[in-house]
């Protein structure tokens, strides 16, 4: 991974990645968010804005204020629903007008075991959600989006969330928080699941990508070397696990304080939900058996 300080765009301020390609980062820098949200603003003359951001006025100036003349905003793309890449959606739209698409409002594409969890009473933890996000129109994935000189293909990628797209354009990619160069994705359930993500993965590596454009953090300019980085990560932290069940029985928060033993201890809980979404993935493959219902606080025994 770079180090900490590897990046350090100037805040609101549009800087040109490739022609008809610009990003402009918000100012909600964070453990989370790293040095803040990326909107990108995609075309010459129709812009699409990926991912307005959080709900802060001087972002939505900073947006409408890299306009130039004879560009104007005519699509609004949210590739997720948590509070820092969904609310600024609406108040942008009333600035310019543009109609807001997406996968589906917040819990759209959950998978059916985290339905299971939700219908169990697991609530949401980790980022927030935008639990009141609404698209105009919803994207199914292969759908293209597209301007006079630009052409989107959505691309499903539930794991991080389940309303996760990805936005492919020829040889770049548009990974939002699936993949990101700064950091592992968070993979919180319910929201997020695991085996959506390892799937994933594994479908962006049947592209021949050149380019990452991610959520948060600098360009990525090796994706594929990028995706196999973090299916091994995932893996490994498979291993760690069972090899720390192989000794005994255990829940997720421990397991967490044993295997991220370098982790902040203000991060702990972020990835007490990333041990979770993997015991969760270690039973569907049966390696693993919950000693009762599935829950954060269960203990589960290798098999």
């Amino acid at each position: 991974m770079p180090p900490p300080d590897a990046f350090d765009p100037p805040i609101g301020v549009p800087q040109t990645l490739q022609p008809g390609v610009r990003r402009v980062v918000a100012l909600n820098p964070s453990p989370m968010t790293y040095r803040g949200t990326n909107t990108y603003l995609v075309g010459h003359t129709d812009i699409a804005v990926i991912d307005p951001g959080p709900n802060a006025p001087a972002h939505l100036d900073a947006i409408c204020d890299a306009l130039t003349p004879g560009q104007r905003i005519s699509h609004i793309i949210v590739t997720h629903a948590h509070l820092d890449h969904a609310p600024l959606a609406r108040p942008l739209q009333d600035r310019c007008g543009a109609p807001i698409l997406a996968f589906g409002p917040a819990h759209a594409g959950r998978s059916e075991v985290m339905q299971r969890l939700v219908a169990g009473g697991l609530v949401a933890s980790g980022e927030g959600v935008d639990t009141q996000f609404t698209p105009d129109h919803t994207c199914a994935d292969g759908d293209i989006i597209q301007g006079p000189d630009w052409r989107l293909q959505v691309l499903h990628t539930p794991g991080h969330m389940g309303n996760h797209i990805c936005l492919g354009w020829n040889d770049i990619c548009f990974t939002a928080d699936h993949v990101m160069g700064w950091a592992s994705s968070l993979v919180s359930p319910p929201d997020g699941d695991l085996t959506d993500f390892m799937a994933s993965c594994r479908r962006l590596q049947n592209h021949s990508w050149r380019r990452f454009y991610p959520g948060h953090g600098d360009v990525i300019e090796d994706p594929h070397g990028r995706l196999e980085w973090l299916i091994s990560h995932r893996l490994a932290r498979e291993t760690a696990i069972l090899d720390a069940l192989a000794v005994g029985p255990s829940d997720a928060q421990t397991l967490a304080q044993t295997i991220y033993r370098d982790t902040p201890a203000s991060l702990i809980p972020a990835a007490t939900r990333n041990v979770f979404a993997q015991l969760i993935d270690l039973v569907g493959k049966n390696k693993i058996s919950p000693a009762a219902s599935l829950a954060v606080d269960t203990v589960f025994y290798r098999r």
